[in-house]
């Protein structure tokens, strides 16, 4: 082959030759976007299956507020669950329910129990006893009618002083979340105090039958070790209609009846693949004409997965 022809050649042979490398950068950038076409199917369908699960997790969470409801309404004591903040675990549609009731008898009423014991009350968790004399009868002040000012409490002038646009309601609290308002309460002590107060219970003093540890340890006679064996000895079983095992320190038997009909419940469903939800409501029990249902939510609310 001649020189001359090699030359007449060589512009197809570097056509050919660009032809190539464009057909591969075009192969190179179809299977970039075929695999950027299956990176994203595969995300959004795991994307889909984590909402698919944790609606599950969610309504699996919800029926275990159901079974609670069913099983305090039980006619048979001895199989009756017990409200009295222990765990139950119940299997249901391939999800792990643990449940936990509390009757809201066990805890501390903001609207009737004296300042002595909600003073111990904010002892207990830390406060310095000359600030949870001054915040139990700021709470007093905050419920009672009149706008005159208790040893060490806070009325209006008082409110104005700190300079909280607000005055005290002068009424019963409508809600435990209320309670963040009263002069001398901070959103930290609140979250403290909150699992162990309450509002629907009527009570002065707290039912030791269903009263959290906390709550045990602030009644009279009560040290460290009782609360332990009283806790203890309270989740045995127990033949229906007879005391708990354990007295009060003055004597006093305790029974397991007796509670009120609106109690705390927690809920918290776990999927095998370890998709979670949670809640915690508080119900009162009783027909419901407007919802149609033997119980009526007075408190919602979601509760973190732990």
């Amino acid at each position: 082959m001649s020189p001359m022809t090699r030359r007449r050649r060589s512009p197809r042979s570097r056509q050919r030759g660009i032809a190539l490398v464009l057909v591969l950068w075009v192969a190179v950038l179809i299977t970039v976007l075929l695999a950027s076409f299956s990176l994203s199917a595969r995300v959004e369908a795991l994307q889909g299956r984590n909402l698919l699960d944790s609606t599950r997790a969610r309504y699996a969470a919800e029926a275990g507020l159901h079974r609670a409801v069913y099983e305090l309404r039980g006619n048979d004591p001895e199989t009756r669950w017990v409200a009295d903040g222990r765990e139950y675990e119940v299997d249901f549609e391939g999800a792990k329910l643990r449940i936990a009731i509390r009757d809201e008898t066990g805890k501390v009423d903001l609207n009737v129990a004296e300042p002595a014991l909600l003073a111990a009350l904010f002892a207990s968790v830390g406060v310095e006893q000359r600030e949870a004399d001054a915040l139990a009868a700021a709470v007093r002040d905050w419920v009672d009618p009149d706008d005159l000012v208790g040893v060490n409490g806070a009325e209006e002038g008082e409110y104005k002083a700190a300079g909280r646009p607000y005055k005290p309601r002068n009424a019963p609290f409508e809600t435990v979340g209320e309670l963040q308002q009263v002069l001398g309460m901070s959103f930290e002590l609140y979250r403290e105090l909150e699992p162990l107060v309450t509002i629907y219970s009527g009570r002065a003093q707290p039912n030791p039958a269903y009263a959290p540890p906390e709550v045990l340890a602030l009644l009279p006679g009560m040290s460290p070790d009782m609360v332990n064996l009283f806790v203890e000895q309270r989740e045995r079983p127990q033949v229906a209609g007879q005391p708990l095992p354990l007295a009060m320190p003055d004597g006093t038997p305790v029974f397991a009846q007796g509670g009120g009909l609106t109690y705390t419940i927690e809920s918290r469903a776990t999927l095998e693949g370890g998709a979670t939800a949670g809640l915690e409501a508080t119900v009162r029990l009783g027909a419901s004409m407007v919802a149609r249902r033997p119980f009526r939510v007075v408190r919602w609310r979601d509760a973190e997965a732990r």
